[in-house]
């Protein structure tokens, strides 16, 4: 078997179609990709949870844009809030972009942004950290309702992202115009991760390894009508958030080469569970626990494509097989992801504004469980700890009047989920204040 690397990770180039349920290669004009310009690595995800990988084009030829009578209609790119829980430079802020959904149909589309977003936000440790998420809903309009490749090979519908099934010969692999993806999500007010949801119920998505100059780190595609596509997207932030590799590998007796090296990501390595407790390597802190998607962590052979060479935490996460749960040095790698785009303290007094004594400042702190302090001039007030409203009369303040003070507001994330110190600063934050006597 060939491999092609990318990263410290090699990548296997071949795709077990059978396993992922896709019906047989048929000779068709309908469905014909453009062969040439960029291509991406994507995953392909099976009805019964495998998952693959393929090589797809960037562009869609079912793009309507340059079509006579194909031209979008009024509210196209609108903007619709799904979730705000503050300004998008202290949140993870997700966007929801629509195809396959015609002008009487954006109601249709907001409906299944929100239940992909509830499909997401079920699932730990997303369901304990809803405070650090905004999430946004753009609409695209498309002339034609549905996608190409639903119900069958035959139908052709050119819509506002070319979105299409049967790419690459896969039934149920839903490929998207990269580039029109981008155009739509820059109308967001901020992006970290981007999920398309097409007008279908038939079963399908995918997952693009692309980097955005916006920001996002990948494209989840998935099915608006369909009650298990939403998994696609759980696993595809596994690597976008929480710079998961994939777990799942293919059959037969390839060896991740040695000379490769020890991989970067968290959570595959090259040692056995004796070797990481040993040298304190990885997720060493996490062997023996019992963990939320099924037996203990440990270290079990076949992981990243390679069935032997290469060990994963636990038998079958959501990294492996969808319908699973991340598995704890998994979950853990997801909450420092989601502080490096949000963070656990914020208010509506911005940091920096002069404030006296004849003033209040309130504090809002999103995640349940964090710590508070308050410091004055860097002397904590252990009588404020945990209090998110202060009447600033109350504040010692020495000195003459006039003198100017620093009140300081420190937020740390006491999770037990996170083991590892060197993540510890990313779940801690504070914000000062001017305070003048």
């Amino acid at each position: 078997m060939r491999h092609r690397r990318i990263g410290s990770i090699a990548l296997t180039g071949a795709l077990a179609l059978a396993a992922l349920g896709s019906a047989p290669a048929v000779a068709s004009a309908a469905v014909s990709p453009p062969s040439g310009g960029a291509r991406y690595g994507v995953e392909v995800f099976g009805e019964d949870g495998s998952i693959g990988r393929a090589t797809v084009p960037a562009a869609s030829p079912y793009l309507a844009a340059g079509r006579p009578g194909l031209a979008p209609a009024a509210g196209d790119g609108e903007v619709t809030t799904i979730l705000r829980n503050g300004e998008p430079a202290g949140k993870v802020d997700v966007v929801v972009i629509g195809d396959g959904y015609t002008a009487a149909e954006q109601d249709r589309f907001r409906a299944d942004a929100a239940a992909k977003w509830q499909d997401l936000s079920s699932v730990e440790p997303y369901a304990s950290y809803r405070g650090l998420f905004n999430v946004w809903a753009v609409a695209t309009v498309s002339a034609e309702s549905g996608i190409t490749g639903d119900p069958d090979r035959a139908t052709v519908r050119h819509t506002a992202l070319g979105s299409y099934f049967w790419c690459q010969d896969i039934e149920r692999l839903l490929c998207v115009d990269t580039g029109a993806v981008e155009k739509y999500a820059v109308k967001a007010p901020e992006a970290d991760l981007v999920l398309v949801v097409a007008n279908t119920a038939k079963y399908g998505g995918a997952g693009y390894n692309v980097a955005s100059p916006l920001g996002y780190d990948g494209i989840a595609t998935v099915a608006g009508g369909n009650p298990r596509a939403g998994q696609v997207a759980i696993h595809e932030t596994g690597h976008s958030v929480g710079k998961l590799a994939d777990e799942y590998y293919y059959d037969g007796d390839d060896v991740y080469p040695a000379e490769e090296g020890e991989p970067e990501v968290s959570n595959i390595s090259m040692y056995t569970a004796d070797r990481l407790a040993r040298d304190h390597l990885k997720w060493y802190r996490w062997l023996g626990r019992t963990s939320p998607d099924g037996g203990v962590v440990g270290a079990y052979e076949g992981a990243s494509y390679f069935p032997k060479g290469l060990y994963r935490p636990t038998e079958n996460s959501i990294m492996r097989s969808l319908g699973r749960q991340f598995n704890l040095p998994g979950r853990e790698a997801m909450i420092a992801g989601f502080y490096r785009h949000a963070v656990p303290l914020t208010s509506p007094t911005p940091a920096g504004t002069p404030l006296t004594r004849a003033d209040r400042l309130s504090i809002d702190l999103p995640v349940a469980g964090t710590a508070l302090s308050w410091s004055v001039d860097g002397r904590e007030l252990p009588q404020l700890r945990g209090r998110t409203d202060v009447n600033l009369r109350t504040l010692p303040l020495p000195g003459p009047p006039g003198r100017v003070h620093t009140l300081t507001a420190t937020a740390t994330d006491t999770t037990s989920a996170v083991l590892d110190p060197a993540l510890r600063p990313r779940l801690t934050a504070t914000l000062s204040w001017p305070v003048t006597r």
